[in-house]
């Protein structure tokens, strides 16, 4: 297991790619030692990688994804490494996951009433661009809030981002028993009428 999935999470400080987790996501590439040697080479520029061998990828709009990863860094298992770039909160994930969390999606039904925005799932013959080497933020847009460090992170899987989803939902959703007061409704005070 990787220490990735141990370490405290924090969102004030971005993490860097590390050799061994480059190696990780070259490893999805037919050809790893060029993908590895164009990070190399360019260590801030971000990079295009296959996703479906070692690894697919859930893109959340980024508010909606960093409620999910702080729901799994909170009350579930952790994540694995996390990226943002151009907007999107990318969470990787077992290969697999891409074809299987749509249909649990719709299987709870969440997506209907606006709960769950699109997650898009990149899986087995789609490619995604992530953040280069450097921790901080960089012209692309992109950083990686958890960093693989080791060549086999820890992923989750569909069930652990579908709960994390999930849980992200209800907790954006403020539920009260009672009803919004109308601002413009004249209000009286009853209890000192005779």
């Amino acid at each position: 297991m990787s220490s990735t999935r141990n370490a405290p999470f924090s969102p004030t400080s971005p993490a860097s790619l590390t050799a061994d987790g480059a190696a990780w996501l070259a490893s999805a590439e037919p050809y790893p030692r060029s993908a590895q040697a164009f990070r190399d080479e360019r260590p801030t520029a971000p990079v295009v990688l296959s996703c479906g061998s070692a690894f697919d990828v859930v893109s959340a709009p980024a508010v909606f994804g960093r409620r999910m990863v702080d729901q799994l860094w909170e009350e579930g298992p952790g994540s694995g490494p996390v990226a943002v770039f151009r907007g999107r909160m990318l969470l990787f994930a077992v290969p697999g996951t891409a074809q299987r969390l749509p249909s649990l999606l719709r299987w709870e039904e969440l997506g209907r009433a606006g709960e769950v925005p699109a997650l898009l799932c990149h899986g087995t013959g789609d490619a995604v661009t992530v953040p280069g080497r450097s921790g901080s933020d960089t012209p692309s847009g992109g950083r990686w809030l958890v960093a693989p460090d080791t060549r086999s992170p820890w992923l989750p899987g569909p069930e652990v981002l579908l709960w994390a989803a999930v849980r992200a939902a209800r907790a954006a959703v403020r539920i009260s028993i009672f009803p919004h007061p109308d601002q413009g409704a004249n209000v009286y005070d009853v209890s000192r009428r005779r």
